[in-house]
């Protein structure tokens, strides 16, 4: 089979357990969790990608893959399907050299797929996370790569301080050159955090990752092992900044506050601002959404086939749910599906896709406290009966 030779692909590692979202991530893949009303997670790389002109991307899966790689598909929703484009699913799978399994680590993960990215002997590899959400063209920071000759260039933000133990951090010469990187620090020299995200030279790349899986003592895994290996052996590395919204969405918090942060007249992160950046995904072919006259919605995303008959506020209603009379939803996020019946109230919660609340019912505070309280979480197609009361903070 022919395969087109490409400047630059993608590899997205999307393979993540996401035991942080607890209960949200027990049958789906962190990447497939559903965002914003209408996407998931996984969307916004992928878009990127095609945003950036990148036209072949690796997806590595693992862990609950099923109905990730049915939403992926043959990679149509985002433009992945044409001639000498793909997007293609690269699960663990049993090599010549038995060196297989589970992915042990981000690098072991890309080195299991070599094979895939020397079809298109590519000059450039971006790897990507398939668990942040934020707007990025790709294409610019290559460009900034190959302009500075490097061997590696990350992607940075400034973080602050209070942040640190969460990162790995980049202390860098006034050109911007990489001199040091530091894995989690407590008390870091700069505020450049990586973003995980890296454009490399595959040639270099390919050896590094071949050395590092000769090596018994690595841990297979770019920021512990490729980077610094790379630094110590005197390869140009430089650092990317990068200034838009972006947010990590490992955590129940994290989750929750990008999904507020898409709401306001001058959201934190504007999802409709560009139509050269548009967001991609696989949706349903549902009707528009059915707001009753005695429906209230104020500052919030209905997504299509929802039907509101009760009070919407600061809150993210996704495709196909149903808010009963009588019933609030409040500082919520509710995912794909959900049933809220009549008389039900719902604050400062996640709903998990497919879930069912109960009449009379109260899910997290009562009196909209939300800067005092824990995120209440029910997990996919969990049903609370009638009059059942979920505190902040607590999962069903």
């Amino acid at each position: 089979m022919y395969f087109q030779k490409k400047r630059c692909i993608a590899m997205l590692l999307a393979g993540g357990q996401g035991s942080r979202l607890k209960v949200l991530t027990e049958n789906t893949a962190k990447p497939a969790v559903p965002f914003g009303g209408k996407y998931r997670i996984i969307d916004f790389p992928l878009s990127n990608c095609v945003n950036s002109g990148i036209d072949t991307v690796g997806i590595l899966t693992q862990y609950q893959p099923l109905e990730l790689n049915e939403y992926i598909g043959n990679g149509q929703p985002w433009g992945l399907n044409k001639t000498h484009s793909c997007a293609q699913v690269l699960p663990p799978y049993e090599r010549h050299d038995k060196k297989s399994g589970w992915y042990k680590g981000t690098a072991n993960a890309i080195y299991q797929n070599i094979d895939f990215i020397e079809r298109y002997d590519p000059e450039y590899v971006v790897i990507l996370s398939g668990d942040h959400i934020y707007k990025m063209d790709y294409a610019a920071m290559v460009a900034y790569h190959e302009q500075h000759n490097a061997s590696c260039t990350i992607a940075v933000r400034n973080v602050p301080l209070k942040e640190a133990s969460r990162f790995g951090f980049l202390n860098t010469n006034p050109d911007n050159s990489i001199y040091e990187f530091e894995e989690k620090p407590k008390v870091p020299k700069s505020t450049n955090a990586s973003m995980g995200i890296y454009v490399f030279n595959w040639k270099v790349l390919r050896e590094a990752l071949i050395n590092d899986e000769e090596n018994p003592e690595s841990s297979n895994d770019f920021g512990k092992n490729i980077i610094p290996t790379l630094l110590n052996a005197g390869h140009k590395m430089m650092a990317y900044t990068f200034d838009g919204y972006w947010k990590d969405v490992g955590t129940i918090d994290s989750l929750w506050e990008a999904n507020m942060d898409l709401l306001g007249k001058e959201p934190a992160f504007n999802i409709r601002d560009d139509e050269r950046s548009k967001i991609y995904a696989r949706n349903s072919a549902l009707p528009s959404s059915y707001i009753d006259s005695g429906a209230k919605v104020v500052g919030s995303f209905i997504a299509e086939g929802s039907d509101i008959y009760g009070t919407i506020r600061h809150s993210i209603i996704s495709v196909g749910c149903t808010v009963g009379e009588g019933a609030l939803v409040e500082d919520s996020v509710v995912m794909p599906g959900v049933v809220i019946a009549p008389g039900a109230i719902v604050r400062h919660a996640i709903l998990g896709e497919n879930s069912r609340i109960g009449r009379n019912t109260v899910v997290g505070g009562a009196f909209g406290a939300k800067d005092k309280m824990k995120i209440s979480v029910t997990s996919k197609g969990a049903v609370l009966e009638d009059n059942t009361v979920l505190l902040p903070g607590d999962m069903r």
